[in-house]
């Protein structure tokens, strides 16, 4: 007898399911801003990504828990923790802010995952000898 009738009997697959959503979502961001003036420091950082959030989203949005747990004054990147039901209201927060202390800004998302690791390393940045 021929495949038909028999179903999906004779092809094999297996199925992974996290067994519980991810708590957290992890971006890297970078900071764009025009050359010459002040960069922000890290709590000046922290501040804007809120201002963006409150801009945005009103007062629940700036109390949404966002941790910065990297930051590189020189690249102006860091790295966001959220918690996984708010990366939406941050994402959109973080690309609409258009200005920091009266300049022309932009925030890029470069990598964002449930998974911290993934975010450790950027095989678009690696540099071969």
């Amino acid at each position: 007898r021929g495949p038909a009738g028999r179903g999906m009997a004779g092809a094999a697959f297996e199925r992974r399911v996290l067994r519980r959503a991810a708590e957290h979502h992890y971006l890297r961001v970078r900071l764009e801003l025009p050359d010459g003036g002040a960069r922000p420091n890290a709590a000046q950082f922290k501040q804007l990504v809120v201002t963006a959030l409150r801009e945005l989203h009103g007062e629940v949005g700036a109390a949404l828990p966002v941790d910065v747990l990297t930051y590189e004054e020189k690249t102006l990147s860091a790295i966001l923790r959220v918690i996984s039901s708010g990366l939406v209201k941050l994402w959109s927060a973080l690309t609409l802010l258009s200005f920091y202390q009266n300049r022309r800004c932009a925030f890029r998302v470069l990598q964002t995952s449930p998974f911290l690791l993934a975010l450790s390393g950027n095989s678009r940045e690696l540099v071969l000898d």
